[in-house]
């Protein structure tokens, strides 16, 4: 049950939401310094505004007004210099702006100073993004990991409007020293929540390992879908599995992840994992708090980095989410191969297209493939691409199944993936299955197949 203390409305933040209500006047202001180390990938100012723009439209803000501010360097006091203050707050008095979005992580201290300043309630990015996640969870665990990030975030900003935070209660014992404050006694019960809510998430991670031991023992391979937020990975999800999650043109339009079966062009079957969509300046508390359903990506034979290339900051949004994935441990292997996925190619002229789709650029290995979910082009490619990558190094055998061994035929379809089948006329079943090679001794005994040479990947052999 939540404490009394996270009720109170004198906080200026609640412990699960921000209470932004939907259509408050706001103002965004995005903070950009001038002077940025050489290996950072530069975003326009004007993407960098953009994008904070939708973030606020994400949660139905009323944005009146928004604004670059260039800095040389970050104020301690304010983040922003006392010119760009003063010229704001006449903006936030001649517009009845009550909130002020501030495109930048601030400090409890600058946050404060800013909302004295300008009469206004602020925010920053990071509370943004929890707001934003908050309400866009919908399962349990989501709801859970939202709540954890939430507090953490909140630890440095439990500050009241009243001063009797510095009221003591008397101290017990025999010297009846002078006790805890009030402000100690609230932070002991948010930290309290927060022991407890790591313990239901350890839980939710435990479950989920044995949903994934579960998985294993299926022979479907796992794909995930990454990806900044708004590249598309819902409607490449609908349009891959035919499912009906939510997907529009919105930040974070989804948040808890979903796993659909994927059937692939020549029989081989796989599960698609749907997952958060990252951002830029991702804060490390949700991270840390979502870990549990990222580690799905961690599972992952197949993932498709899914990119929005019509966008014009599409490196550095594929910059983003590379380091997510590298913060996570995630990167391309033997055991797994990351996949760009040039999303949006409807949305280019021609010129743009012909640029793109250039065979010289998109030579090797590692070439992109370029599809549009909405229209379905290169849809087909990218299936194809999937598949060749997943049947990579597995075993393709041909098994003949006698018609007194239904239950073997049975097993087949249980244990390995069956891309053909034909029955001939003496009622036996010649199967073509492909097995991962760790499995493929399981399939010999369990046919009593005595072949002991190793079956080269890709090559079909009749066993028995």
């Amino acid at each position: 049950m939540t404490p009394e203390l996270f009720k109170d409305p004198a906080y200026r933040i609640d412990a699960h939401e921000l209470e932004v209500a939907s259509g408050t006047r706001t103002y965004v202001v995005a903070p950009v310094l001038s002077r940025r180390a050489d290996s950072d990938l530069v975003r326009s100012p004007a993407a960098k505004l953009e994008e904070a723009v939708g973030l606020a439209a994400a949660i139905d803000l009323n944005v009146v007004g928004s604004a670059v501010v260039t800095l040389a360097e970050i104020r301690p006091s304010t983040y922003i210099g006392k010119g760009k203050v003063d010229e704001i707050k006449a903006i936030v008095e001649d517009e009845q702006v009550t909130l002020v979005l501030m495109d930048c992580a601030l400090s409890p201290v600058q946050q404060r100073n800013l909302e004295k300043a300008w009469g206004a309630k602020v925010i920053d990015r990071t509370g943004l993004i929890l707001e934003i996640f908050g309400r866009r969870a919908r399962t349990r665990e989501g709801t859970l990991q939202v709540e954890l990030a939430h507090l953490n975030y909140q630890k440095g900003r439990l500050v009241r409007s009243w001063t009797h935070l510095e009221r003591q209660r008397g101290g017990g014992g025999f010297l009846g020293g002078p006790g805890e404050t009030q402000i100690e006694s609230d932070r002991r019960l948010l930290q309290d929540r927060i022991v407890k809510l790591e313990r239901e998430l350890e839980q939710v991670k435990r479950t989920r390992a044995l949903h994934r031991v579960s998985r294993r023992k299926v022979p479907y391979p796992i794909v995930a879908l990454v990806g900044y937020t708004n590249a598309g990975k819902s409607t490449l999800f609908n349009r891959l599995t035919r499912a009906e999650v939510l997907a529009e043109d919105m930040l974070f339009a989804t948040l808890d992840p979903t796993l659909r079966a994927l059937k692939l062009p020549h029989g081989t079957k796989a599960i698609l994992s749907d997952t958060v969509g990252f951002i830029s300046e991702l804060p490390t508390m949700l991270v840390a708090a979502f870990r549990a359903t990222l580690e799905e990506v961690l599972e992952a034979d197949v993932i498709l980095h899914v990119r929005d290339i019509s966008h014009g900051d599409t490196e550095a949004q594929a910059s983003d989410v590379r380091s997510i994935l590298e913060s996570l441990g995630v990167e391309a292997s033997a055991e797994r191969a990351i996949i760009e996925v040039w999303n949006k190619v409807d949305l280019l002229d021609a010129p743009a297209r012909e640029a793109l789709l250039n065979p010289a650029r998109r030579s090797g290995e590692n070439r992109p493939v370029v599809i549009s979910a909405v229209s379905g082009e290169g849809i087909d490619t990218l299936l194809d691409r999937v598949e060749a990558t997943v049947a990579a190094g597995r075993l393709t055998l041909t098994i003949d199944v006698p018609p007194s061994d239904g239950a073997g035929l049975a097993w087949l379809y249980g244990n390995a993936d069956v891309m053909a089948r034909e029955t001939d006329e003496e009622g036996v079943t010649r199967v073509t299955v492909r097995v991962a090679p760790e499995r493929a001794d399981q399939v010999r005994r369990r046919f009593g197949l005595t072949v002991v040479d190793m079956v080269e990947p890709d090559d079909v052999r009749r066993l028995g």
